[in-house]
């Protein structure tokens, strides 16, 4: 099967969607979406949200051969919330991993009873874990490494929730030492206001992807109306060398619900990626998404095209 073909749009939604749905588990399970993604000996390596009919959250892994099909679910594999600690009590959420070395970083959100926050758990095999304790504290999602330090320092995108009302939902980084102490915060990319698609909330998709210009980012921005919110997509870019400045956001959105399993679901209207991965031939990007907060997808782009809508369809400021 191939990808869906509509010349108008960047992102081509793959013929055999939804990939990997709650029907492909061996137990009954309400929900599998928001996959992170990673290339780990030789497959594509989904790590999945899966929600279960307690209504919390684990996360399992899924390994195919070309990133498309054949998708087996592994049992042994996967991390599951610890009951011990108190900011994994109701579950652990939209996991993104970055490959740092020969490890690879999962920052994800663990839900507490007061509120989701940002955690980091490491791994070689996605078997054995290592949590490494709380990056960012509730109310804060929607969060990833860079791979590389930046003057000795890491660097974190993630998404705070202001606690007064009306203020918006932005991007932020901040930047650590040791993976542990996170300060130096600053707004990233500030969700515009007004009548634009990424009014008022914005959050990070996959992690970070470096390219010949800068980081490319793709997050989601939310548009609310009558019917409900809709998630949709758009593209920015950092300067390679230093994150904390913002080369260009684009003004329209790039990919938007319109499958039908992307507007019917549990939270119908949401398109949301944890991970995408850049093919051996520089150009090929695929896309991993939850579709409607009810199963798992991809869309193909060309990375190319990416970067030239970026540089045709600029937002001259914010």
């Amino acid at each position: 099967m191939s990808p869906q073909t509509d010349a108008r749009e960047l992102f081509q939604r793959f013929d055999g969607n939804p990939i990997i749905t709650s029907a492909d588990f061996p137990n009954m399970v309400n929900a599998v979406f928001n996959p992170g993604a990673t290339e780990f000996e030789g497959r594509t390596l989904l790590l999945l949200r899966v929600e279960h009919r307690t209504g919390l959250s684990s996360l399992a892994v899924a390994t195919s051969d070309d990133g498309l099909t054949g998708w087996q679910i592994d049992p042994t594999k996967g991390l599951e919330p610890d009951p011990n600690l108190s900011e994994e009590c109701w579950g652990i959420e939209d996991p993104r991993i970055t490959r740092i070395g020969e490890e690879y970083y999962v920052v994800y959100v663990s839900y507490s009873a007061f509120g989701p926050l940002v955690s980091l758990a490491k791994t070689r095999d996605f078997a054995h874990w290592e949590r490494c304790g709380v990056l960012q504290t509730p109310e804060d999602k929607d969060a990833a490494l860079f791979p590389v330090t930046f003057d000795g320092r890491w660097a974190l995108i993630h998404r705070p929730v202001p606690a007064a009302a009306g203020l918006g939902a932005h991007i932020w980084l901040s930047f650590s030492p040791d993976l542990h102490y996170w300060g130096e915060a600053s707004t990233l990319l500030t969700a515009r206001r007004g009548g634009w698609w990424d009014a008022n909330k914005v959050g990070l998709g996959p992690p970070p992807l470096l390219t010949k210009d800068g980081w490319l980012l793709c997050y989601h921005g939310v548009r609310v109306t009558a019917s409900g919110s809709i998630y949709r997509l758009g593209l920015a870019l950092l300067d390679r060398d230093d994150p904390a400045k913002v080369l260009a956001r684009g003004n329209e959105w790039i990919l938007g619900p319109q499958a039908t399993y992307e507007q019917s679901g549990d939270v119908p209207d949401v398109i949301f990626p944890c991970g995408w991965i850049l093919r051996d031939d520089g150009d090929t990007l695929h896309l991993y998404y939850g579709a409607a907060d009810s199963v798992v997808c991809v869309a193909t782009a060309s990375l190319a095209q990416l970067m030239s809508h970026l540089e045709v369809h600029p937002f001259a400021s914010e």
